[in-house]
């Protein structure tokens, strides 16, 4: 199966109504056929849907716990103090995003979250740093006690996670190992602690408080502790997102779709406004900031074309931030990029009117 994965895979159906449950935990076993068994399951579910849910991890779930405490305490003090960490203040997109810095999604309504924003936690005498690199360098860290320590272990262990899914797939695909994960070396992943607060006592089922999007990198990783995440199917149907406290769920991004030449499918999401008060820490796997994405020629068929055009991970990272963030979009002197309005992911154009 697996050396000619290009010709005998399927077009992608996507007509899904659940997500399937995986049992991840055999994908350390010295078992060579347990691991096949595993990462065949994972690659079906990231070509039919793009989504999946794992269980058998290897998280500690009380880690996973603490981390949701670091965050609440972060998001529970004073503004004045939060704003002391602003995003907008750093030299590489690190910190504490406010209410305010609001992306360009049209269909979200009553928007009200903040973040914190971290990722690979380098030295500040780090070389792509101190060239200007706003993706790489040292995390901020607020002083709330416990949480540099807890954010960084649990950082570390999702990462690694991460990496073993990635993996699975280069073993389902069959690509060499270390086809992929070779490029994740000095990763643009990043992790975002979100607080989503609904302002409103009603509860509107169409109010959305993140707007229906694709994942920019390669996998994103998020535990389910609170409802709300919803999936597009084929239909144009949003699926509901069970919660699981053992679970975590795993998206394919528009690196991976094109890495693999649209065998995998990064499929379109959006975070709806039921809960008084929700959080979440989703992970997002990238590759590193110079990594050019393009089709692995293994997984382009006899005769077929390449889909995707060739494009620079980082470069496409920092493109969607600036849709996202007004604060980066004021630091853009590229006036073919001023404003988030001429800045669109060709990765999300599948989403037409979506249904119900």
């Amino acid at each position: 199966m697996r050396a000619s994965i290009a010709e005998e895979a399927k077009e992608f159906s996507g007509t899904f109504n659940s997500l399937p449950l995986i049992n991840v935990e055999g994908l350390t076993s010295l078992d060579s056929e347990e691991r096949v068994q595993i990462a065949d399951n994972i690659g079906l579910a990231a070509r039919d849907i793009g989504f999946f849910r794992i269980v058998g991890h290897g998280i500690d779930l009380s880690l996973i716990e603490r981390a949701y405490q670091m965050s609440e305490q972060f998001f529970a003090l004073p503004d004045r103090v939060k704003r002391r960490y602003y995003i907008g203040l750093s030299t590489n997109h690190r910190g504490y995003v406010p209410f305010t810095e609001k992306g360009d999604y049209p269909d979200e309504m009553n928007r009200s979250y903040e973040a914190f924003d971290l990722g690979l936690d380098l030295p500040a005498d780090d070389p792509d740093y101190l060239d200007g690199n706003r993706l790489l360098g040292p995390n901020v860290w607020p002083r709330v006690t416990g949480f540099k320590g807890t954010i960084s272990e649990y950082y570390r262990q999702i990462s690694a996670l991460g990496r073993l899914i990635c993996a699975s797939l280069e073993l389902h695909l069959g690509l060499s190992p270390g086809t992929m994960t070779d490029h994740m070396t000095k990763p643009v992943s990043q992790l975002r602690l979100l607080h989503y607060v609904r302002q409103s006592n009603e509860i509107d089922t169409k109010s959305v408080n993140m707007g229906a999007h694709t994942d920019y990198e390669c996998l994103t990783l998020l535990h389910t502790r609170n409802a709300g995440l919803q999936v597009m199917n084929s239909d144009d149907r949003w699926i509901d997102v069970p919660v699981d406290p053992r679970v975590f769920v795993v998206n394919i991004g528009d690196m991976l779709e094109a890495w693999t030449n649209g065998l995998l499918r990064s499929t379109p999401h959006r975070v709806l406004n039921i809960s008084p008060e929700r959080f979440s820490m989703p992970y997002f796997v990238a590759a590193n900031h110079d990594t050019v994405i393009r089709p692995f020629p293994e997984l382009v068929g006899q005769g077929e074309q390449c889909r995707y055009a060739p494009f620079q991970a980082g470069a496409h990272l920092e493109r969607m931030l600036v849709r996202d963030f007004p604060y980066l979009r004021n630091l853009v002197t590229d006036k073919a990029m001023d404003g988030s309005a001429a800045i669109k992911n060709p990765f999300e154009n599948r989403m037409n009117g979506s249904k119900q």
